[in-house]
């Protein structure tokens, strides 16, 4: 399987582009001047961002201050820059693995690209070797960083329904809450 690895990039980062509602979601690496775009979903950035901050809590908790592993972020980590420019989709992610390598105190994120084949139903098989991965590692600290910026990217989007939480859009949306009426 093609890998695009990248080890401690200058930037790895969550972001967006287009307006509220219609927006398209992306995880960028940098190293140099190499980028790597890959899109996703905006409720896998929610999903990586918060286990991403699970998974540091828990380092912490289990003595993870030794690691280097900050209890926020911190200010110097904070990246508010657009996703660099082009924004050029590599894949389509599919699944991602997270996990905490204690060896190098790194965290290891990994995006698979979406397989022809994936069915949800089907039993687990062997990786199809045609199916591209992007694998980064990154510092806790880095790991913090995008974590906070993943949420604030995705908490930028269109405001949610008082009544039902669903996303508002400019003309309004039917609200489950008042029996399909316009919210």
């Amino acid at each position: 399987m093609p890998v695009i690895s990248y080890e401690l990039p200058d930037r790895f980062v969550a972001g967006a582009v287009g307006r509220p509602g219609e927006r398209a979601f992306y995880l960028q690496a940098r190293e140099g001047r190499r980028v790597t775009s890959v899109a996703l979903e905006k409720f896998q950035v929610t999903l990586l961002a918060e286990r991403l901050e699970a998974l540091l809590d828990e380092v912490l908790r289990r003595g993870g201050g030794d690691a280097g592993v900050p209890a926020a972020t911190p200010d110097s980590m904070r990246d508010d820059a657009p996703l660099d420019q082009p924004v050029e989709e590599e894949f389509r992610v599919g699944t991602m693995a997270l996990l905490w390598d204690p060896e190098d105190e790194r965290v290891v994120i990994e995006a698979q690209e979406v397989g022809e084949d994936d069915d949800p139903e089907a039993e687990i098989a062997e990786p199809d070797p045609a199916v591209a991965v992007l694998r980064v590692r990154i510092t806790a600290a880095q790991a913090r960083a995008f974590a906070e910026r993943a949420l604030r990217v995705v908490a930028a989007g269109r405001p949610p329904c008082p009544l039902c939480g669903l996303p508002l859009d400019a003309a309004g949306h039917i609200c489950p809450r008042q029996n399909g009426y316009l919210g």
